[in-house]
C-alpha cells in the first residue's frame, strides 16, 4: 500500500474533534440529504463576486495568502443550509470571536485544530458529516493528494474552503488591496477593514469578478463599500494584502 493511500486506511488514532459549544443537536447526515449540485448560500455581500451567486456543492475553493476574514465570510452563509454544520481543520489560531462576528454559528462549528499529517483522513471524515470545511494545510498539496479529496467531496456535496493555494481548485479568491480604518495618531479604536476581493477561475467565473467590502466593518460583519461613505474615517494603512494564485 502506498503513503498516499494509507492516509486513507490508516488505523493510527484519529486527531479528536471537537466543538466549540454545546450543538443543539448532533451533526446529521451533512451535505448528502440535499443535491449536491445545490449552492451552499454566501452572505449577501460576496454573492456578486462569485459566478454562482452561492458556493458549488462538492468543489474546492482557495482564499489566495490565507486571509482569515475573506474565509470566515466565506463560510457564514453555511449556516442558512438546512443542516448548518461546519468545521475548522488546522487553523488553531482562528479567532472564534470573529467567526461569530461574521455570522457562523458556533454551534455548529467543529474544530480539529492541529491534525498533523493526517489532516487529509479528517477532511475526508468530516466531509461526510458537514457542509463546509475551512482547512489550512500543513505544507504544499500533491495534486494525487488533491483529486482523491475532489472525488470525496463530490460525492459528499461538501464545500472546501482552503487557506492558500489548492491543485485544480475551482474558484480562486483573494484579498488585492486593503486599509484599516479608525486609528488616528496612534490612538483610537479599529472601525473596520476595507478590501478589494478578486474571485477567477474555471467556467463563468475564468474572466474575474471584483468587489469593494468592509471586511470586517465596525461590527465585525461583512457589507459592501458604499462609494459615499468611504471617507467617513481615516485609513491607517494601504497597499497590497495578497495576490491572487
Amino acid at each position: 500500500m502506498s503513503a498516499f493511500e494509507s492516509i486513507f486506511e490508516s488505523t493510527v488514532e484519529r486527531p479528536r474533534l471537537r466543538p466549540v459549544a454545546s450543538p443543539a443537536a448532533p451533526p446529521g447526515a451533512g451535505p448528502s440529504a440535499a443535491a449536491p449540485g445545490g449552492l451552499v448560500p454566501v452572505v449577501p455581500a460576496l454573492r456578486g463576486v462569485l459566478p454562482d451567486g452561492g458556493l458549488r456543492r462538492g468543489a474546492a475553493v482557495s482564499v489566495a495568502g490565507g486571509d482569515t476574514g475573506l474565509l470566515l465570510a466565506l463560510a457564514a452563509g453555511v449556516r442558512e443550509t438546512e443542516g448548518g454544520w461546519a468545521a475548522a481543520v488546522g487553523l488553531p489560531d482562528l479567532g472564534l470571536a470573529a467567526a461569530e462576528g461574521y455570522g457562523l454559528d458556533l454551534r455548529r462549528l467543529l474544530l480539529a485544530d492541529d491534525p498533523g499529517p493526517h489532516w487529509p483522513e479528517v477532511v475526508s471524515v468530516l466531509a461526510g458529516a458537514v457542509e463546509l470545511v475551512m482547512l489550512r494545510p500543513d505544507g504544499p498539496v500533491p495534486p494525487k493528494l488533491a483529486a482523491r479529496l475532489a472525488a470525496v467531496l463530490r460525492r459528499s456535496g461538501c464545500v472546501l474552503l482552503v487557506a492558500g493555494p489548492w491543485p485544480g481548485a475551482a474558484l480562486r479568491l483573494g484579498v488585492r488591496s486593503g486599509r484599516w480604518f479608525g486609528l488616528g495618531d496612534g490612538h483610537g479604536q479599529l472601525a473596520g477593514r476595507q478590501v478589494e476581493v478578486v474571485a477567477e477561475g474555471r467556467g463563468s467565473a475564468v474572466r474575474g469578478r471584483t468587489a469593494r467590502l468592509w471586511l470586517p466593518d465596525e461590527h465585525g460583519a461583512v457589507r459592501p463599500v458604499r462609494e459615499h461613505a468611504q471617507h467617513a474615517a481615516e485609513p491607517i494603512a494601504t497597499g497590497p494584502i495578497a495576490a491572487v494564485v
